[in-house]
């Protein structure tokens, strides 16, 4: 591994804490390939950072042995990593037909009224964010939320306004 150390993120040179640093060195034994651990690397930066910032993509890259390009092309390929700030409670919702047909916009509408925000946005006070993403893989059980990793499905407003009081 060189030297990244004039990879500065918030003032401080990016790297994993202790606890990651040790579980990325265990996986990176059970992987065929070094190139193999960039999704869990990218997975690690974001329980850290609870997002991936370009610094970290250079830092993964490295660690790897790889391109950062080639880091940044996993990083964007899938919509569960997050390349920017996201809320305490990152609200995502399926965009894909058997979601919007089962009412996914209306849920989408009350958000943007109760909450205050649209899809790509966080709250003023960084309590919440909205992203749009593609399938989250329960479409006969639409529309499904993921709040925080965990999933909601058959949700209806009624259901989001009691998550959301659970969350504030």
């Amino acid at each position: 591994m060189s030297d990244r150390s004039h990879l500065i993120f918030a003032g401080k040179p990016f790297q994993f804490d202790a606890e990651r640093d040790a579980e990325f060195e265990f996986l990176v034994k059970r992987y065929p390939t070094r190139e193999s651990m960039i999704l869990p690397a990218l997975w690690l930066t974001q329980e850290q950072e609870g997002w991936v910032p370009a610094e970290a993509i250079a830092y993964i890259a490295d660690r790897i042995g790889t391109f950062a390009s080639q880091v940044y092309e996993a990083a964007t390929f899938y919509t569960m990593y997050n390349l920017h700030p996201v809320g305490r409670n990152h609200i995502c919702i399926c965009r894909t037909l058997s979601c919007w047909l089962r009412g996914k916009q209306e849920i989408v509408d009350y958000l943007a009224n109760e909450i205050g925000i649209r899809p790509g946005e966080i709250t003023e006070d960084g309590r919440f964010s909205l992203e749009e993403v593609e399938c989250l893989g329960h479409c006969g059980t639409a529309p499904v939320v993921q709040i925080n990793g965990e999933f909601h499905e058959n949700m209806d407003v009624e259901k989001l306004k009691q998550l959301l009081t659970g969350l504030r």
